[in-house]
């Protein structure tokens, strides 16, 4: 379905039917990442919807919406593949039309972590364009990867501050063999590239050994983390422990904490992230 008017008629007979609808918002370039949260909306919702659409308000580099990889036949079939019922690929002037002037921002959680480096324009983008897909479709349940920790939480606070009726469901990052998290980015990676950016998730669990063998200050986890991420050569943007609700910095592990890191390698830009919990927690 390409417009909104085609969506809502699909949506509004559903409801008629007493059927719940699911949502799961992408930007293509669709993977088992993708795919898990389709099947997720297909045991968890009736109609399931899966948006294809690349956003060009998120971008801060117009080299980079360029180059991101499109290839909607190929995100079609997988998407049908796994149960999505309608795959909703409205053109950019659908969803922005001329003359379209709203920006939704959402203070604090979005300027630290990728919001820091890529600038306040690109949360924006996220939370302008993922009202708009609420508003269009009306979901009972959307559906993320927790990957996009961040992006998760930001989702979250708009859904409450502006009393939006949708369930959000983070869903478990899904990873490679060796652990790197998957991402439409990894695309990028050439050989070198891939085998080197093993060593992100790598970082993640050293620090959580760290961790579960009594280690809990922040600065030594954090040690820990980029020693191994030294030792193949990246240098992280951020590699930072957060409070995960509020994402304030952390001086030690005491109860749960979100251990995030971004990095550039080869062309692509990777984040991925880790739950920690202070063993003490984990066996009260």
């Amino acid at each position: 379905m390409r417009s909104v008017a085609e969506v809502r008629g699909a949506v509004r007979d559903a409801r008629a039917a007493g059927r719940r609808v699911g949502l799961v918002p992408t930007m293509g370039a669709l993977h088992e990442g993708h795919l898990s949260l389709i099947r997720r909306a297909r045991a968890d919702t009736d109609l399931v919807i899966v948006s294809l659409f690349v956003n060009p308000t998120q971008f801060n580099a117009q080299d980079d919406l360029a180059a991101y990889p499109r290839d909607e036949a190929r995100d079609a079939a997988l998407a049908e593949g796994e149960g999505a019922d309608i795959l909703f690929a409205p053109p950019v002037d659908e969803v922005y039309p001329d003359g379209f002037a709203t920006t939704i921002h959402i203070a604090g959680l979005t300027e630290v972590l990728c919001g820091a480096y890529r600038g306040p324009a690109h949360f924006d983008g996220v939370t302008t364009v993922v009202t708009k897909l609420f508003q269009m479709t009306t979901p009972d349940v959307a559906f993320f990867g927790q990957k996009d920790a961040q992006q998760v939480l930001v989702v979250r606070r708009l859904v409450r501050d502006l009393d939006i009726t949708v369930r959000i469901e983070a869903c478990p990052t899904v990873r490679e063999p060796d652990g790197l998290a998957m991402s439409s980015r990894n695309a990028y990676l050439d050989a070198d590239a891939r085998q080197q950016a093993g060593a992100i998730n790598r970082a993640l669990e050293a620090a959580d050994r760290a961790l579960a063998g009594g280690e809990t200050d922040a600065a030594a986890l954090l040690a820990i983390a980029r020693e191994v991420l030294a030792g193949a050569r990246i240098e992280p943007e951020y590699l930072e422990l957060r409070h995960p609700e509020d994402l304030r910095p952390l001086e030690a592990v005491e109860g749960d904490a979100l251990l995030a890191v971004a990095a550039h390698v080869g062309r692509a830009r990777l984040i991925d992230n880790r739950m920690l919990s202070h063993p003490a927690k984990e066996h009260a």
